[in-house]
């Protein structure tokens, strides 16, 4: 039995990607493959493979035992993308973004969440055969379309008019996501229903805290801000939306995204470069706030468009499927247990 130990904080802090990945991964193992992969949580034990999915300061000590067998890094982030996620000040976040670039470096292979970042992690100067790209993925088991009268039951659940357009968008509160050009679009849209379930979930350190937590906590009328749910109050308010906007600056491969593909939502994003390689043609594309209100006019009286980024949000969560990404998973530990 190929014994396989992750190391990972990434559920310690709620409302996440990362965090919402990780549990993913786990429970397609763990039900899966019970048989042949015997999983460990952070324990520091002598395994064939240890698969790093966070960069905690403890799991970078651990690399330089021999008992750790083949080193597998997450790569979730690069410094990058964490500008306008976090306020570090200097000189601290350079120090930072140099530990995450060792972290990687110190891994024998890297997975991806995208495409795009594999050219950019060879010109910090990692070998590009040291780095595999496999995508995020939701279980349809918990996230799924649910039929009208499930959906009335919700609405009245949330506290949402039957009759009323219902834009729901999902994340950390930061200015990374867009959530000041999401606030802005609600203000524009008094007759829309605009719900944003997440939170600050690293506190004061969160770039924009301060202007975004007066809002949240005076937002406008036609906004919610639920805060930090469980995962199936996330799937329920993806099957309540008419449409799931997701305004981010900068993005990996974000699991909301796939949530709402998984729940038949038709989908609009700013259409940043690197959704190109992984999700073209799944979601209706805005290049700024000024388009976003264009085009949620737009679909907000063009029936037919919704209908057809509902179906597209079906074939990308069949092409990002959890049956799928298991056979990956699969023969990627197995190939990565030969090398060690």
């Amino acid at each position: 039995m190929l014994k396989i130990t992750m190391y990972s904080s990434a559920d310690k802090v709620a409302g996440q990607g990362v965090g919402s990945a990780y549990l993913e991964l786990m429970h397609l193992l763990k039900t899966n493959f019970k048989g042949e992969f015997d999983i460990a949580v952070n324990q520091y034990r002598t395994s064939d493979i240890s698969h790093y999915h966070t960069i905690d300061l403890p799991f970078w000590f651990s690399t330089f035992s021999k008992k750790r067998g083949r080193k597998i890094g997450y790569v979730h982030f690069l410094p990058e993308t964490l500008e306008g996620s976090l306020k570090i000040p200097q000189p601290f976040r350079g120090i930072f973004y140099r530990y995450v670039i060792a972290f990687y470096k110190r891994m024998d292979h890297l997975v991806v969440v995208n495409p795009s970042f594999i050219d950019k992690l060879v010109a910090y100067g990692i070998p590009r055969t040291k780095i595999t790209y496999i995508p995020n993925f939701v279980d349809d088991a918990k996230f799924h379309p649910v039929d009208e009268l499930e959906k009335r039951r919700l609405k009245t659940k949330w506290g949402i008019a039957q009759q009323r357009f219902v834009v729901v968008g999902s994340g950390q509160i930061q200015e990374r996501k867009g959530v000041f050009d999401f606030i802005q679009l609600a203000e524009q849209n008094p007759d829309v229903q605009f719900i944003w379930a997440g939170g600050f979930s690293f506190g004061r350190i969160t770039d924009g805290y301060t202007a975004l937590k007066k809002i949240v906590d005076n937002p406008p009328a036609n906004l919610k801000f639920p805060g930090i749910v469980s995962r199936q109050e996330i799937a329920e308010l993806d099957n309540i939306a008419d449409l799931f906007l997701l305004p981010s600056y900068n993005e990996l491969f974000p699991m909301s995204v796939l949530e709402a593909f998984s729940c038949g939502t038709p989908v609009m994003l700013r259409d940043l470069d690197l959704y190109h390689s992984i999700i073209q043609g799944y979601y209706e594309p805005a290049k700024d706030v000024d388009e976003m209100q264009q085009k949620l006019d737009w679909l907000r009286k063009t029936p037919a468009r919704l209908a057809e980024l509902k179906m597209a949000a079906h074939t990308a969560s069949r092409q990002y499927s959890k049956s799928h990404l298991a056979k990956v998973w699969h023969q990627f530990y197995l190939e990565q247990a030969k090398e060690g």
